[in-house]
């Protein structure tokens, strides 16, 4: 009769299709999730603000005939980044609000730049697309205008590498190679230092504001002249560092060396407008850091960590279960076999026939007497 399935086959089948399963889930897991995690996120919002000491001309003193440029000013840089539309699972709208102030002095009097920067990027690349063409407004009471971005700007691509990218500027509205330098870290992170160096820009050519190009008597500039009309030009300078964790391409930290000034020359400053060192505060570095982090543990979850134990349990379960199938193949009957033989007639000459096959002899207990022959010879 044949063995019929028992539970310990039935635990070996079930243990070795889990294992399969598992040793699957690590190969997928991994290659569908991980390319969705290497995206920026839709629901970023990020605040820096960045603080420096440095030179600002006061521009009321333009109007009292003597250009006077204020020293060792305080300032602080404020950076507001939020998801506009269009957004969708390939590219993303980023909106920045961006302000530098003088710190010392309150309301708007205070304020020197202002604007608003609008790019459309893909989520993974970083990279701006074409459409929609990205806008910039410096200026609240006239309408953004129409500005192709063509380099990075606020965040790198997943898994940067080291080498030069194009990076835009908003104050020269026009990209340029951002260089890698080295590898370091901040605060125990791993970071890519990459540096930029801008200009000279003459702003007059970028944007049409009467501040760009000016015109005053040369005692005002502090030249030679006296009352002779001079035109200066407003002259953009700028040496830009980032630091970018690779991974995930978040801005660590950043850096700039803003210099603005007129000058009939360029490269040649006569009157500084804007002269400062402007650097991440800490409270922001560490932010940008547990974002960086953030980001990292997600992808190693799902890349690494998770695969890791599905392939480990699925090889145990898979182990498992050919073994205990193997094991429960090797048992032998329900039953001894029975046999069939001869039993000795009363002659001793002879072989009686055999048992019936269905007598058990294991179990008949009858004793078997060999006749005897009493009649004698």
């Amino acid at each position: 009769m044949a063995e019929r399935s028992g539970p310990s086959r039935i635990l070996a089948l079930v243990l070795v299709g889990l294992g399969a399963f598992l040793l699957v889930a690590a190969i997928l897991i991994p290659t569908y999730t991980v390319p969705r995690l290497e995206k920026t996120p839709l629901d970023l919002e990020v605040t820096t603000v960045s603080t420096g000491t440095g030179s600002v001309l006061n521009a009321a003193s333009l109007a009292s005939g003597q250009a006077q440029v204020d020293q060792n000013v305080p300032m602080v840089s404020q950076r507001f980044v939020t998801v506009e539309d269009p957004s969708n699972a390939d590219e993303i709208t980023l909106q920045a609000g961006q302000t530098l102030r003088r710190s010392d002095k309150q309301g708007d009097s205070g304020l020197l730049t202002a604007s608003v920067d609008r790019v459309t990027i893909d989520r993974v690349t970083s990279m701006p697309v074409e459409n929609p063409v990205g806008t910039i407004q410096v200026q609240g009471d006239k309408p953004a205008e129409e500005v192709p971005h063509t380099g990075l700007q606020y965040k790198f691509p997943f898994n940067s590498e080291q080498k030069s990218y194009p990076y835009f500027d908003v104050n020269a509205r026009a990209s340029k190679d951002i260089d890698f330098v080295e590898e370091t870290e901040i605060n125990g992170t791993k970071v890519y230092k990459y540096e930029q160096t801008v200009g000279p820009v003459d702003l007059s050519g970028v944007v049409n504001l009467p501040t760009n190009k000016v015109t005053l008597p040369a005692a005002t500039w502090g030249v030679e002249g006296g009352d002779t009309p001079v035109t200066m030009t407003r002259w953009y300078e700028n040496n830009r560092t980032v630091w970018v964790e690779p991974e995930t391409g978040v801005v660590v930290k950043g850096e700039e060396q803003i210099h603005q000034y007129y000058s009939r020359t360029a490269g040649e400053a006569e009157v500084d407008v804007l002269k400062a060192p402007i650097t991440f505060d800490e409270n922001t570095v560490e932010y940008q850091i547990q974002q960086a982090k953030d980001g990292q543990d997600k992808i190693s979850l799902f890349g690494r960590t998770i695969p890791i134990i599905a392939g480990i349990l699925g090889v145990i379960a898979l182990i498992a279960g050919v073994l205990l199938g193997l094991r429960g193949g090797t048992g032998g009957p329900r039953h001894p076999a029975r046999t069939s033989g001869t039993r000795p007639t009363n002659d001793g000459g002879g072989a009686a026939p055999a048992e019936p096959r269905d007598r058990d002899w294991t179990t008949d207990q009858t004793e078997v007497i060999p006749r005897t022959n009493l009649s004698k010879e």
